[in-house]
């Protein structure tokens, strides 16, 4: 019996078990998985916290479903009945610039009319085309892309807060090939990124007319999803189909090479044997677990930075909000000087997210461009999220349910260099056949993005397998 030995019982781990054991019955291998977890529960950062009739996200909120990873996942854990799409109403999506709330423009007239972006802004954005295709080889940030393209007010009102949004990240030290590959891709293919709308739409509409069934080719598209409990249903999902044993509370220490495995060195002083293992926890963890084994590795893994962030849930009566939430909520450029990133209309996104005639909303402070938010008191993180909530939604009562919710170690961050420290932590990892590593620290850090790399994982581990 073949022993894979998986580190880390978040999203990616649970996954990625869960596909080896599908995969090994496939290909007739007898193979024992054991997940190893540190903390006492499973999830990772996904936790659906249920109290006093609210239901707050610790962590992400849902998954878009453009993408088939992650619905093909919940089809095999049998959850795709407990499925709750956002309402259609979350599609309205706001910025906060210059003290007014602007919907995101869905269209090209609704871009015209709209007053977020200046018609100086405009015309800069429709000269586009006219910017040359970048063939310098080196990795540009996202805001270098941003102003070569699209201008700085571009950058600073619709780039810079998207940013903050998904990565809660820096754009004028984040990778443009690693945080948004397509974009990256469709400039080199097309030479600009008005000119690939246009050719993609031409080719949709094309495959339209043949019958085929076409997504949207240029953006990420898509519903935002969830479950009607919460995004937990589907990490506690995973857990629950798995075969194998898991071991939560136990922090693994150290993973060493042995000629014929890898023996690992739990905090408790017991020790694991394994034929394979796959890491699929924070990359600054692995970096300690390979220190002595790997010490280029390690040093590698370290390099790869993460944003802090505070989850501010709180939840009012609605009588006592005075303000349309009919959308998905807001993000704040950095320019606006406010001390959160964004706001989102929790209980106007999904059902059940508060009781009866309340509403949850749920700030994020902190990220990139305002580390030391993490170590604001309570009150001071409250405070000033009420700043924010008065200034921008016109809210004056007090909130009369809140949870903070503080993540030192929120989101890795796609900096300038991310593809090359990839591929050297490749050749690093050249010392240590059979191990391998997954998780939202390398190649995407939305939900699709780890279920798609733990099936990438898995079939390694598969092919590895097959060849001893």
């Amino acid at each position: 019996m073949t022993r894979v030995v998986i580190v880390g019982a978040g999203i990616s781990g649970l996954a990625t078990a869960y596909a080896v054991e599908q995969l090994a019955k496939e290909s007739a291998l007898e193979v024992e998985t054991l997940v190893v977890e540190k903390q006492q529960r499973t999830g990772g950062k996904i936790w659906s916290i249920q109290e006093e009739g609210f239901l707050c996200e610790w962590g992400p909120n849902g998954f878009l479903d453009s993408k088939p990873m992650t619905l093909d996942l919940c089809q095999q854990l049998g959850i795709s009945d407990q499925l709750l799409r956002s309402d259609d109403n979350a599609r309205k999506r706001f910025i906060y610039s210059e003290k007014t709330l602007h919907q995101l423009p869905e269209n090209g007239p609704s871009f015209l009319k709209s007053k977020l972006i200046s018609w100086p802004g405009k015309l800069r954005l429709a000269c586009e085309p006219l910017v040359s295709k970048r063939t310098d080889p080196s990795d540009e940030t996202l805001a270098e892309f941003g102003r070569r393209r699209l201008g700085s007010e571009a950058l600073n009102k619709l780039i810079a807060p998207m940013v903050s949004g998904i990565f809660a990240g820096d754009p004028e030290t984040m990778s443009v090939k690693s945080c948004f590959p397509r974009i990256y891709q469709l400039e080199q293919e097309y030479g600009g990124l008005i000119k690939a709308m246009v050719m993609l739409a031409k080719k949709k509409r094309t495959e339209q007319k043949a019958g085929k069934v076409v997504a949207s080719a240029a953006g990420p598209g898509g519903v935002l999803t969830s479950f009607k409990q919460g995004i937990q249903q589907l990490s506690d999902g995973a857990q629950a189909a798995l075969c194998g044993e898991l071991k939560t509370g136990s922090a693994v220490l150290k993973i060493e090479q042995k000629q014929d495995g890898f023996l690992l060195q739990l905090e408790s002083g017991e020790q694991l044997e394994a034929d394979i293992v796959v890491t699929a926890a924070p990359s600054y963890a692995v970096a300690g677990m390979l220190e002595e084994s790997n010490g280029k590795a390690a040093e590698i893994l370290r390099q790869i930075p993460y944003a802090t962030m505070n989850v501010v849930c709180f939840g009012y009566p609605r009588e006592q909000i005075d303000f349309d939430l009919n959308g998905f909520g807001y993000l704040t450029p950095k320019a606006e000087g406010r001390n959160t990133l964004g706001t989102l209309w929790d209980s106007s996104i999904f059902p059940n997210r508060a009781p009866e005639g309340h509403v949850l909303l749920r700030s994020m402070m902190g990220g990139a461009t305002n580390m030391a938010a993490i170590d604001l008191s309570e009150d001071e993180v409250r405070a000033r999220t009420m700043a924010d909530l008065r200034q921008i939604m016109g809210i004056r009562a007090e909130p009369e349910f809140v949870r903070i919710f503080r993540h030192s170690h929120a989101i890795p961050q796609y900096t300038r260099g991310h593809a090359a420290r990839l591929l050297a932590l490749d050749a690093a990892l050249d010392a240590n056949p059979g191990l391998l590593l997954t998780g939202n620290a390398f190649f995407g850090v939305g939900l699709n993005d780890c279920v798609n790399a733990s099936n990438l994982t898995a079939a390694k581990v598969i092919e590895q397998l097959k060849k001893r």
